[in-house]
């Protein structure tokens, strides 16, 4: 029983961790996909000002509810788009994700952002 117990303790946090790690990959696809589309956006109105990534973007939300996706700082030349962690993923040794219209990507751990967005 105690193998059986500390086999349990070391398997059952790796396979969160891993099922979190496979979350942020899906979170970060979609804001590469919405910061494709704000730049779409831009092309055709010459700014990203009017840019709603609901109604804009047909992002498939792989990530169900585990992240919830914003845009902030819309000007004619800039946006911040993020994704904020939710339920479970709350946990995610990243946090909360970021991109900009420079591709500058975020995250709101004290973790490295290479490491993140790897």
């Amino acid at each position: 029983f105690a193998i059986v117990a500390i086999i349990t303790a070391i398997a059952v946090p790796s396979y969160q961790e891993q099922v979190r790690k496979s979350n942020r990959g899906l979170a970060k696809s979609d804001l590469l996909e919405l910061t494709q589309c704000a730049e779409r956006f831009h092309t055709t109105n010459t700014t990203y000002t009017g840019f709603d990534a609901a109604t804009a973007c047909d992002v498939d939300g792989k990530d169900g509810d585990k992240y919830d996706f914003g845009v902030a700082n819309i000007t004619r030349t800039t946006f911040t788009l993020s994704a904020t962690a939710q339920g479970g993923q709350v946990d995610d040794k990243c946090g909360n994700l970021g991109i900009n219209q420079a591709n500058v990507r975020t995250h709101s751990a004290g973790t490295a952002a290479d490491r993140c967005w790897e």
